[in-house]
């Protein structure tokens, strides 16, 4: 203390003078530092020579004291004010990385039906053009259009009045001729008793025989005329030749018909039972054989325009007796009930020909399996949350579902959306299961 009053010049600032009345050890050691370079720049402009050998000595204690700062400043100032690095806490190890993010869902099981795809057209059971087969004027339409009528009703009604006058003439006819004909018989019998006797000649008996002959035929030509009168009229009254749904007719009251036009009057189709018409390739004719041999019968399931309607079941009724050979397929019918009429004649409509069911078979979403340079393969989650690849053999691919050959077990957790960002082994985080997945 006496040392830093005596060697503290009066001209010192005042940061030297704070330095100097700072009493802590690193505020002590400033101001000596501050004084020493002080009178280093005093020695140096000091004139008297008796103040040079003073400055010498004050200098060595000044230079020592200097290289003892130098020394022991760092300690003091580091058990006085630690730096940042000392105050900052130790760093904490880095977060494990987090699992990429998937959803998922279990292998489940279902029965899966076995079958052929085809597409087929709808026809009715039976189907009619009704054509007048007489030519007249139309004066009358007995029915709806769409209604439903049965075998027998009457449709249209045709001119009734000619035809009816070409029978009542064939009718008379056949009179005139029948008189003739029992006047002729009567003749022969009597010139047959006046052959023997000369009254008559043979010649005149044989004539007259011919002349009954004649007029026999005669009367047969008149019944066959009187029954084609008699069709003719009957043709004029149209009348339905089945039951079923009458369409749109094509003719208005007072049009002239002709049995040569081609166009017809009104269709009627009988929709209950109905047809399905479809085709498949010949190389599964063996396999339908083979398998209708087994079950007596196969079912056939008629769906809508999305492949996903069911409108009818029904079984297959006839397989052609021929393959088309241009095409090299084989064209089969299917019979169905049709009692709701969801079925309509010309439709089209996606046919699954059922030839066997698959029972619990393994079934996933079919986007859950990928294809690889090695083949097909699906992420099977573990209980630790990661990742197996795994070769999978998919044995069919329907309705959006993959049916599992081999490579996975009912009840397996797998991953269906999110594998192009995995590895084998990679850890994921299951967000949520997959909208509309299996089971």
């Amino acid at each position: 203390m006496a040392i830093s009053r005596l060697l503290y010049p009066a001209y010192a600032s005042r940061r030297h003078a704070a330095a100097y009345l700072d009493f802590s050890a690193a505020g002590r050691l400033r101001g000596m530092l501050d004084i020493a370079l002080v009178y280093n720049r005093r020695s140096v402009q000091v004139g008297s020579l008796r103040e040079i050998p003073l400055m010498r000595k004050a200098a060595i204690p000044l230079t020592l004291a200097l290289a003892l700062g130098a020394a022991v400043l760092p300690r003091l100032l580091g058990t006085v004010a630690p730096s940042a690095e000392a105050q900052a806490p130790p760093a904490s190890a880095p977060p494990s990385a987090p699992g990429v993010p998937v959803t998922a869902d279990t292998v489940a099981t279902a029965d899966v039906p076995v079958f052929l795809q085809a597409i087929g057209t709808a026809q009715a059971y039976n189907m009619v053009t009704i054509k007048s087969r007489v030519d007249g004027q139309i004066v009358k339409i007995a029915f709806a259009e769409g209604q439903d009528a049965k075998a027998g009703d009457p449709l249209i009604q045709i001119d009734p009045r000619p035809f009816q006058a070409v029978l009542d003439q064939a009718m008379a006819t056949k009179q005139k001729d029948e008189a003739q004909l029992a006047s002729a018989q009567a003749d022969l019998v009597r010139w047959a008793e006046l052959v023997p006797q000369g009254v008559k000649s043979r010649q005149t008996y044989d004539q007259q025989k011919a002349l009954v002959q004649q007029l026999q035929a005669a009367l047969k030509a008149d019944e066959a005329q009187i029954e084609a009168a008699r069709l003719n009229l009957g043709y004029a009254d149209i009348r339905a030749p089945i039951s079923g749904r009458l369409g749109i007719r094509m003719v208005d009251i007072g049009n002239m018909v002709r049995a040569t036009d081609a166009a017809g009057l009104v269709t009627i189709s009988q929709l209950k039972p109905m047809f399905v018409s479809f085709t498949v390739p010949q190389e599964n004719l063996h396999k339908i054989h083979q398998k209708k041999g087994e079950t007596g019968e196969l079912a056939v399931i008629a769906l809508g325009a999305d492949n996903k309607t069911e409108l009818a079941r029904g079984k297959l009724s006839v397989i052609d007796n021929a393959i088309d050979q241009p095409t090299g397929t084989i064209r089969i019918k299917a019979t169905f009930a049709n009692d709701d009429e969801r079925l309509w004649p010309g439709e089209f409509v996606n046919v699954r020909l059922i030839l066997s069911v698959r029972k619990g078979a393994p079934t996933v979403p079919a986007q859950t399996v990928q294809d690889g340079p090695t083949g097909s393969y699906a992420y099977v989650i573990k209980e630790d949350n990661t990742v197996e690849r795994r070769a999978v053999e998919v044995a069919a691919v329907q309705d959006g579902l993959a049916i599992i050959g081999k490579g996975l077990s009912p009840g397996e957790r797998i991953v269906v959306d999110g594998q192009y960002r995995l590895t084998n082994g990679a850890r994921v985080k299951v967000e949520a299961k997959a909208p509309g997945a299996a089971g």
